[in-house]
């Protein structure tokens, strides 16, 4: 009797082992496609519920007078674009400010490098984004030869101490790196030559870019060591799924940000008024054309 009872024990062990090997094999088929990587509908679902919690964190910062500044940097085509835009596009833009400077003027090329980005700080109340930034010293300059060795080096020794002053002003300085393999980046670069919808992310410094892999992953690792500091550690996201890298980045993102969240007042519908004698004019309106 008492081996029946192991027995059984045993089976009902390895059924329920089994049984959690389906679950989680059919939770991992519900997530993924063919090619390992996440399903649009599960995404989107996902994303929505990250969008309502980046509304809560706009409530809080507008409540709070918070000053948050989120930094994004990685190679061309790394899905810096995508990941912002998966942050903004349900939030307000009079909150969510996205800065992605262009080339210096002439002027601002004879200012001292830092000048032309703390003029876009964050203010109370704000979330700034920058869509690459300071760090364009010690990367792209670098990188293309706009600037000279001895300048990075003393822009590298520099940072550290900058962004201790950033945060010791209050300002909540979250630093993202988006890592994206050699393979997956030429994959990018050929969409952006033979689609019509991504020709003009297509530059003369991405196809530079593409040729010198191993000059910006020196660049990358001089970052990196200069810069990880305790007070402004760079965050570093897998971005070869850029659904996965988005998902995951506004979860840190969130977890990075002590807000709270606000219970939601109850709202009623006000009926609408009475026509009191109103009447359509008789107008022609200049109606577009339904082509679809």
């Amino acid at each position: 009797m008492a081996k029946t009872d192991k027995q059984s024990k045993h089976h009902a062990a390895k059924r329920g082992k089994a049984g959690k090997q389906v679950a989680a094999v059919k939770d991992k088929s519900d997530k993924l496609n063919k090619a390992g990587k996440l399903k649009r509908e599960y995404y989107e679902n996902e994303l929505a519920k990250l969008h309502g919690e980046l509304v809560a964190l706009q409530d809080w910062v507008k409540k709070t007078g918070a000053k948050v500044m989120v930094v994004f940097e990685g190679r061309d085509a790394a899905g810096k674009g995508g990941a912002i835009k998966a942050i903004t596009e349900r939030v307000s833009p009079r909150v969510f400010r996205v800065e992605a400077l262009p080339a210096p003027t002439e002027r601002e090329k004879t200012q001292m490098f830092m000048q032309r980005y703390i003029t876009r700080f964050p203010a109370g109340g704000e979330v700034v984004i920058f869509d690459r930034s300071w760090y364009n010293q010690a990367l792209v300059n670098r990188v293309m030869g706009f600037t000279e060795q001895k300048h990075v080096e003393r822009f590298l020794e520099l940072v550290p101490l900058v962004e201790s002053f950033i945060v010791e002003a209050g300002i909540i300085l979250i630093k993202f790196w988006l890592e994206v393999d050699m393979d997956e980046q030429t994959r990018r670069f050929q969409e952006r030559i033979t689609d019509p919808r991504k020709t003009w992310k297509l530059s003369p410094m991405d196809l530079e870019a593409h040729r010198r892999w191993y000059d910006y992953s020196r660049a990358r690792d001089a970052v990196f060591k200069a810069t990880d500091s305790d007070h402004a550690p760079w965050h570093v996201l897998r971005s070869n799924d850029k659904r996965r890298a988005r998902l995951n980045c506004i979860a840190q993102l969130l977890s990075l940000i002590p807000y709270k969240k606000a219970p939601m007042p109850k709202v009623d519908l006000p009926k609408r008024q009475k026509p009191e004698g109103y009447k359509e004019p008789d107008y022609k309106y200049r109606w577009v054309k339904e082509r679809y």
